[in-house]
């Protein structure tokens, strides 16, 4: 394209649409180039909810969390940005300790024991934002071309030609890193999720106690049930027997979802990697690089904490 631009996003999931609004809202001219647009990204099947899920490292994942929770607090209070606070119950068959990133979310308590179904001995309840993500990528999308940003669908060969003439580039490629950053830590995590109506339900409901993770999170029109993390798996058709084992657990959990009409199955990989990758590195020809991927399955949870570390890494190259 001819559109001239200080900086090149790959990328147009959750974190390379929010890396490319902090770097536009800090006057830097931003093009996001992907392969998928929403609402066909992985961020696209997310549940979603804010919670530090398989990322790493802690303190850092910790860092992001907070910033990114206070940002969707602050949205929440606007409903058409598809963000609202829910109550979210987290449950454990056996006795744990405080979750590491209990400094992120204020309101969180033990659970009380009428508030344990059987077979659980201990849990949390919690605030936290609910995105409803097919709303949310939307405008996070209109904001971006409304300030003059360019978004171009194609696929990338290699992250030099993504940034053309651009003084930068920002990889947010997620899963396409691997390739791309030739980083083979890089890894799926298959996530298999079952939408039904929501009949009436407000709660989020937790529970990683047992093989798989088992998640209930309601939504405006409809509940997001799950799931599943399946690491290595690359499978995207939906299994009709895991959608079975999705229905039949949430539905112990929930017995009003008993009956609740299936509405679709999604898949989605989700980036795993040993520890969230944040750095600058220059690639072989020169080009100043921001890499910023391997957020596992807490993408929406860091978006807006690891955006704010994009812009002050890719100021060093335009400022």
């Amino acid at each position: 394209m001819d559109v001239v631009v200080d900086v090149v996003v790959v990328g147009a999931g959750v974190i390379g649409l929010s890396a490319a609004l902090r770097l536009q809202e800090a006057g830097i001219a931003v093009r996001i180039v992907a392969r998928e647009l929403p609402p066909n990204t992985t961020s696209g099947v997310a549940a979603a909810i804010w919670y530090p899920y398989r990322a790493y490292p802690e303190a850092e994942v910790l860092r992001w969390g907070e910033s990114s929770y206070t940002d969707f607090e602050r949205m929440a209070a606007t409903p058409a940005t598809g963000v609202r606070m829910a109550a979210t119950k987290e449950l454990f068959r056996d006795a744990v300790p405080d979750p590491w990133w209990r400094a992120a979310v204020a309101d969180l308590r033990r659970c009380r024991p009428a508030e344990l179904p059987d077979g659980y001995h201990d849990g949390f309840v919690f605030t936290t934002p609910v995105v409803e993500m097919p709303v949310y990528l939307a405008g996070l999308w209109r904001r971006f071309e409304s300030a003059g940003g360019v978004i171009e669908q194609r696929t990338v060969e290699s992250l030099a030609d993504a940034a053309g003439a651009a003084r930068a580039v920002v990889n947010c490629a997620g899963l396409g890193a691997r390739e791309l950053a030739g980083d083979t830590t890089v890894t799926p995590i298959r996530g298999q999720v079952v939408q039904v109506e929501n009949p009436g339900l407000d709660q989020v409901v937790l529970d990683e106690s047992g093989e798989d993770v088992t998640y209930i999170v309601p939504r405006s029109h409809d509940c997001v049930l799950g799931g599943t993390a399946e690491v290595g798996e690359t499978g995207l058709e939906p299994d009709p027997g895991t959608a079975t084992a999705i229905l039949s657990r949430c539905t112990a959990l929930e017995p009003r979802l008993d009956g609740a009409r299936v509405l679709g199955h999604r898949v989605g990989l989700r980036p795993g990697r040993p520890a969230v990758r944040l750095d600058r590195e220059d690639l072989a020809d020169g080009t100043p690089c921001v890499h910023c991927y391997g957020h596992g399955g807490a993408g929406v949870t860091l978006s807006w904490g690891c955006a704010a570390d994009v812009v002050e890494l890719v100021r060093t190259v335009v400022a």
